[in-house]
């Protein structure tokens, strides 16, 4: 994979991946253990490709339970310093050694773990890690997302992914580091604010200093002394005095300005440590029936992605296959994407940061209702918000999606405490965002309510959703299920068409195994209904936002905007203007260029920043 710093809001220089060929075998009879050092090694598999995938070298997707990992590496490490081993994220509960040492155990697939390696390592010089990774395909107790639990794909639900699937890292850091940044930001109070935690030794008189600027112009420089092993503050930007010169700070799709950070950690008066970040200045909040961005009311327009690749599945090909679909998203018109059922690597985030697209960030759902399966939950989502927590390019939370997981929200009461304590566990581990506490129906605790509806007659939809919304709360949608559950009416929250569409088209010689949630039979007939559905939602005054299914063909799924290698199924420029509720003449289309450098009426370059 294209070389890029795993974790893009806490940047050192001292890194080394160890993505590559690693030793690799399938263990379904637990036939090894280790440090017994008897495992045969059966395959090279190429980190961080899972073993599902084809270009893993492996390309195995039949049922496996249990799989081992094992390379050499070279480090050494200097006095005073300390060697941290990152994982992006492991599917579905590893362990792992350096050389026959056990340094880490973590269950939960979509989030990373690290260990301090130090006392671990031999003073040659030379490494071996050892990672052992327990994934049962048939556990639907376990949050899972888009991975099938039947042998072959079918409906909605795609190959599994087993083992690793992130960056696998090294990272060099003083005896006593900076562990974890946050940035939070205060729009009213035109303030950042910056909470940060030190590991180590934490004698004497410890500083940390921050530093803010944009385009080389400092904005802040604080210092503030590290008490226990943390510290938090309020930035005030230095502000301009001047409205327009103001909003040029301001983060949004249109205009996404990244302010950059450098945070230093010193005693008495020596370095200790130094990072690169950066962060953004800008709110999101629910005022009555919209959706708020920076104070104003902001139409959402959004598209469901998946994050699948055909050769890599959901590890993306490299990191310039990230940035690529954050700038087709953009080319396509939207302002923003829902990653469905899915924990994206963190360089999407730092793409959609960079370059101005919106995330909604959505837990991958397990599909039985246990005490385990909610224990689970509970602790990787945790994880997954302190991961994301300071990504200006989330702005929407969703623990549940269609009741999967709690499929008996209006019977049992247990399912809907699980998703009011997950929506109440989000609003407190993140006051500034809003949260769905269950898109698509049956929703409870929630600030938005999310409707999922894949009627193919643009018409019908037009009358469904007219002003009429009282009679809409009282109808049930199809499948049965109703949009808000008893005792929690319509509260006046903004009103979503957060799945809709659907349609599939694909090429004549690959029809035999297209499945949609409707069809069409020629690339006019796909354009001529999208811009039909488009054009009514964009109209309804009953919605504030929208997220279409889906961005691009998925396995089985080819109701994309998109074939699987991104290529459009008819020209962007019509889709952007679809996207709209415009029309475009065909004999007058302009090209809209590459992606990335696609200028939109009423738009403005964003002007960047940040780092790695």
């Amino acid at each position: 994979m294209t070389r890029a710093y795993p974790r893009p809001q806490l940047v050192r220089s001292n890194w080394t991946s160890l993505n590559g060929t690693w030793r690799f075998v399938f263990d379904d009879d637990e036939r090894f253990r280790f440090p017994a050092h008897d495992i045969t090694w059966s395959h090279q598999i190429e980190v961080p490709f899972p073993p599902e995938a084809p270009q893993s070298g492996v390309n195995d997707r039949g049922f496996h339970t249990t799989c081992w990992y094992q390379r050499e590496f070279e480090c050494k490490v200097a006095q005073h310093e300390r060697v941290l081993l990152h994982f992006g994220a492991v599917d579905y509960r590893a362990t792992v050694w350096v050389n026959d040492h056990q340094v880490a155990t973590h269950e939960g697939g979509h989030t990373p773990f690290s260990a301090d390696i130090t006392s671990a390592l031999d003073p040659s010089g030379r490494q071996t890690v050892t990672v052992h990774v327990e994934d049962d395909p048939h556990d639907l107790a376990k949050p899972r997302g888009k991975q099938d639990w039947q042998l072959e794909p079918h409906s909605i639900w795609y190959p599994r992914t087993t083992g690793i699937w992130q960056t696998v890292w090294l990272e060099t850091v003083p005896h006593t580091y900076i562990q974890k940044l946050q940035w939070t930001p205060h729009f009213d109070g035109f303030e950042i604010g910056c909470s940060l935690y030190v590991e180590g030794d934490l004698s004497g008189d410890l500083l940390a200093e921050v530093e803010i600027s944009h385009q080389g112009k400092t904005l802040a420089f604080d210092v503030y002394k590290v008490l226990g092993n943390e510290a938090h503050r309020k930035i005030v930007l230095s502000d301009p005095g001047i409205d327009d010169s103001r909003n040029e700070l301001l983060w949004s799709p249109e205009r996404p300005t990244l302010l950059d950070a450098k945070v230093r950690l010193r005693r008495n008066g020596q370095l200790l440590d130094e990072i690169a970040s950066y962060t953004a200045l800008r709110s999101v909040a629910i005022s009555r029936d919209r959706f708020m961005l920076n104070g104003r009311p902001y139409q959402l327009r959004l598209v469901l992605d998946q994050g699948y690749w055909d050769d890599t599945l959901m590890t993306a090909p490299d990191d310039d296959a990230l940035r690529r679909d954050v700038e087709l998203a953009k080319m396509m018109g939207f302002n923003g994407v829902r990653k469905h059922q899915k924990i994206e690597d963190p360089r999407y985030l730092y793409w959609a940061d960079k370059l101005g697209l919106m995330v909604w960030e959505e837990m991958p759902s397990a599909y039985r209702f246990t005490g385990k399966a909610i224990n689970r939950i509970v602790r990787e989502w945790t994880e997954a918000i302190d991961r994301d927590y300071s990504h200006p390019c989330i702005v929407v939370w969703v623990p549940f999606n269609e009741s999967w997981g709690v499929p008996n929200l209006m019977s049992t009461q247990a399912h809907r405490n699980a998703v009011e304590a997950l929506y109440h566990l989000t609003k407190t581990l993140d006051s500034t965002r809003p949260v769905i506490g269950n898109d698509g129906w049956e929703a409870s605790a929630t600030d938005i309510i999310g409707i999922h509806d894949y009627d193919a007659d643009p018409e019908k939809i037009r009358a469904r959703y007219s002003d009429k919304t009282q009679e809409l709360f009282d109808r049930r949608r199809p499948g049965g299920r109703i949009l808000t559950l008893d005792g929690y009416p319509h509260r006046g929250q903004p009103i979503m068409l957060t799945e809709f569409g659907g349609i599939a088209y694909v090429k004549p010689q690959d029809r035999d195994r297209t499945w949609g949630y409707s069809t069409a039979n020629d690339a006019e007939g796909f354009y001529d209904h999208y811009q039909r559905l488009l054009e009514v939602v964009n109209v309804t005054s009953m919605f504030s936002g929208f997220c279409y299914t889906q961005f691009a063909d998925t396995f089985q799924e080819s109701n994309g905007l998109l074939y699987a290698d991104r290529t459009p199924k008819i020209p962007f420029e019509r889709i952007n203007a679809a996207t709209r509720g415009m029309r475009v003449d065909p004999n007058t289309m302009v090209t809209l260029g590459e992606p990335g450098k696609v200028e939109r009426p009423g738009e403005e370059e964003g002007s960047g920043g940040g780092t790695a």
